[in-house]
């Protein structure tokens, strides 16, 4: 890929923004051993926020959050492989954007990580009757079904992944980056789609995203030296 100057500060700013997308993830994960993960019942998690309402308010903005920059590498990506193969760089461009903008959207994120049940365990915690605190648990199971069901942006980003590894092995990505996420692609997409009943297997996923990640920032700062 010939260098081009007028792309470097685009390149630096997907590698900033890769770190920033892998710290956005580790954040959360070290969460885990501060508190117990979020229950899936209604009752349970609206108890469960107000017990740990600054743990939970943390995993959703990160979780959330880090479609911001997501979105950055994104691009980056695909200006880097603009010269390999176009219309397969912006495809998987598209994608991925296209998947990171409908999670901001949602503004939620599985597992059980919801801004309205925020609301809802505050409005939990001031009920008087057994009959509000029933009805409100039975709103937060919904929100719950709803987050933690199969997301198309989920699925969107897994097949941007695997779009644009595919034609990474010709660029200065390199055949290795190329190949890791061809099989976070195709493992992402297998575990966004069948989320519901893989159980804990999704983690497999959960470990090679943000590898996947924090390989393709390293080569784009690598890219901008070149390019700069």
């Amino acid at each position: 890929m010939p260098a081009d100057p007028s792309w470097a500060t685009l390149y630096r700013l997907g590698g900033i923004s890769a770190v920033l997308y892998v710290v956005l993830v580790l954040v959360p994960v070290v969460l885990v051993f501060a508190a117990p993960v979020p229950p899936t019942d209604g009752r349970e998690l609206l108890l469960y926020i107000a017990a740990h309402k600054g743990v939970y308010l943390t995993e959703l903005i990160c979780f959330v959050g880090l479609s911001v920059p997501a979105l950055v590498v994104f691009a980056a990506v695909t200006a880097a492989l603009k010269d390999v193969n176009k219309s397969i760089a912006l495809i998987g461009g598209l994608f991925g954007i296209a998947s990171e903008t409908i999670a901001l959207a949602l503004g939620s994120s599985p597992q059980s990580l919801h801004g309205g049940l925020v609301v809802l365990s505050s409005s939990f915690s001031a009920a008087t009757t057994e009959a509000q605190r029933t009805s409100l648990a039975s709103a937060a199971d919904a929100l719950i079904a709803a987050t933690n069901a199969v997301s198309w942006a989920g699925i969107l980003t897994a097949a941007a992944i695997l779009i644009l590894s595919a034609v990474m092995g010709r660029s200065d990505f390199g055949r290795m980056v190329a190949a890791f996420g061809v099989v976070t692609g195709a493992v992402g997409i297998a575990s966004e789609a069948f989320r519901p009943v893989v159980g804990a297997a999704y983690l497999v996923y959960g470990l090679l995203l943000p590898a996947w990640f924090a390989l393709v920032g390293w080569k784009l700062l690598v890219i901008r030296r070149k390019a700069a």
